[in-house]
């Protein structure tokens, strides 16, 4: 029997493979994949901090026996299935022990930004609900112990926290659970279930405070997984980001491409260029998990032309790497579409296959449904359609903090991207741009009413409004157009230190541009469109105007 030909007239409803057909998915929870991991790989090396001057390398056992001692911490003082943990740190070992040793306890895992500001810290930790944070008291300038006290020095701001744990109590901490017999742990981890909530990210929503997002197990477990498929890896990897953990891209390709094949996690606590390439120098890194600014850094830095790069294979979007006369690869990034809502990917090509036209962002992956909708009536439009892409599977997030199931999903359990797109006969994907006025600068999403919130409470600014502009290394650079009130002046400078002081540094304006009335003609108090301030943003930009 034939089976007709796919056409343009099928609506855009696209299903990927079942889950149970991909190759390559192990253990569907956190506890059960280190377990596997665990067997497979045994005294290989599985993560390495090398700074200031000493190296620690833990191999697969030893994660599991760090992990293992977290746990038996977290149940010796009182967490239980489904108690959150936070974790404020930058990527050490400590981040990951804490990963694997809250989900070993029945815990969940809240990822917490270490560019929080106190405000934006207070926020994190009152949104969360966490019982247990377990923090780095001192990053760069920044006293996390010192903030904490002064965001709560009655001890009563937040009621569900019962206990602050800093690494200068690290030890202290991990000897509380002595008492807690292993196989305890090993009890609570087998009564782990993949539809368990795992961990959670804050990602800036359309509003103006950033949205907490739900994960289940199986949307770690699942990821980690199928990275090296995706990418094409056979070899034992070894993964390098200097971004933080806290993003779920971050966590979810790092770790996956390294621990499932047998490599190791190369960290870096936060980034430095010089640094970087001293790290893929010395530790051989073979995947490097960037943005094009930050390669653009690592060549302007001081080493580029003394380092050894052969190593280097996988770099997402490293076109600016490629240039380093010892790196010689010919893999390229297969294009695809996710978000911290599907816990990275959704659809994707593959590594190995050929290379889709531009837009091409693959098919759906197992277990996944997607369909692009009109974004008004929410009809499911024909294939080649334009509309906005909404997705299903089983990364997808068990939804926001605070929120109701039909206030983060449609009626049929679809998340509704904001993002536009169609997909052709073949059920690809092509995406089109976001439907949305988010702004995504070196890969994190910058919501502009958060920053427009703050910029209204500064002296002499009548109104603002803050857009993404396209930057070749950032995607987007956050800019921010303001009209002042009759007879003020704008100070850049001393507005950006004041900004410096609200929010985390990649939501800062890189750019503050001044108009009149006239020149940024509004009705009311009511904005403008996004698409037209950005107009009105790059032609003065084109201009001249000086950065802020």
């Amino acid at each position: 029997m034939m089976v007709p030909a796919p056409s343009l007239t099928a609506p855009s409803l696209v299903h990927g493979l079942p889950l149970a057909e991909e190759p390559g998915i192990g253990a569907l929870t956190i506890p059960a994949y280190l377990e596997e991991i665990v067997a497979r790989y045994g005294d290989r090396e599985a993560v390495v901090l090398d700074a200031d001057g000493e190296r620690l390398s833990w191999s697969y056992r030893e994660l599991r026996a760090q992990a293992m001692a977290v746990a038996r911490a977290l149940v010796a003082g009182g967490i239980g299935k489904h108690g959150r943990v936070g974790i404020l740190m930058t990527n050490r070992p400590e981040f990951l022990a804490a990963l694997f040793g809250t989900a070993m306890a029945g815990g969940v895992a809240v990822a917490l930004s270490t560019f929080s500001t106190p405000q934006e810290l207070d926020y994190l930790i009152a949104t969360s609900e966490i019982s247990v944070l377990l923090y780095e008291e001192r990053i760069l300038k920044k006293d996390f112990r010192r903030m904490l006290a002064e965001l709560d020095p009655a001890g009563d701001r937040y009621p569900f926290l019962t206990r602050r744990i800093g690494l200068d109590d690290w030890l202290a901490f991990l000897a509380q659970g002595e008492a807690i017999p292993p196989t305890l742990v090993e009890a609570r981890s087998a009564r782990v279930h993949p539809a368990d909530p795992a961990g959670i990210f804050f990602s800036s929503g359309t509003t103006s405070l950033p949205k907490g997002i739900v994960h289940d197990q199986r949307a770690f477990a699942i990821q980690w997984w199928r990275w090296p498929r995706v990418f094409g890896m056979r070899d034992p990897v070894r993964s390098w980001t200097g971004n933080g953990f806290f993003w779920s891209g971050n966590v979810s390709m790092v770790v996956g491409t390294a621990l499932s094949t047998g490599g190791a996690v190369v960290l870096q606590r936060f980034f430095d260029e010089a640094e970087a390439l001293r790290l893929m120098d010395k530790e051989r890194v073979s995947f490097a998990n960037g943005r094009p600014h930050q390669w653009a850094r690592l060549q302007a830095a001081p080493n580029w032309a003394e380092v050894d790069l052969s190593s280097l294979k996988y770099v997402p979007r490293g076109e600016l790497l490629y240039e380093h006369p010892t790196v010689d690869t010919d893999w390229r990034v297969p294009m695809a579409f996710g978000t911290t809502e599907t816990m990275t990917i959704c659809t994707s090509l593959v590594a190995d296959t050929p290379t889709g036209d531009a837009g091409d962002c693959g098919k759906p992956l197992p277990g996944n449904t997607l369909k692009i909708v009109d974004p008004l009536s929410g009809a499911i439009l024909p294939r080649g359609a334009r509309g906005e892409m909404c997705i299903k599977g089983p990364t997808l997030m068990r939804g926001y903090l605070g929120k109701a199931p039909e206030e983060c999903f449609d009626a049929e359990g679809f998340y509704c991207t904001g993002d536009g797109g169609r997909v052709d006969a073949e059920g690809r994907f092509f995406w089109e741009g976001r439907l949305t006025d988010m702004i995504k600068t070196g890969g994190a999403n910058v919501a502009p009413e958060e920053v427009d919130s703050i910029i209204a409470n500064y002296p002499g600014v009548k109104r603002s409004q803050t857009v993404g502009v396209p930057d070749d290394l950032l995607g987007e650079m956050v800019v921010t157009c303001i009209v002042p009130m009759a007879g003020a002046a704008i100070d850049d400078v001393a507005l950006t230190a004041h900004l410096k002081t609200q929010l985390a540094s990649f939501k800062v304006p890189r750019r503050i541009l001044v108009f009149t009335d006239d020149e940024f003609a509004l009705t009311g108090n009511e904005k403008i469109k996004a698409a037209d301030v950005r107009t009105l943003a790059i032609a003065r930009m084109a201009a001249g105007a000086v950065s802020a």
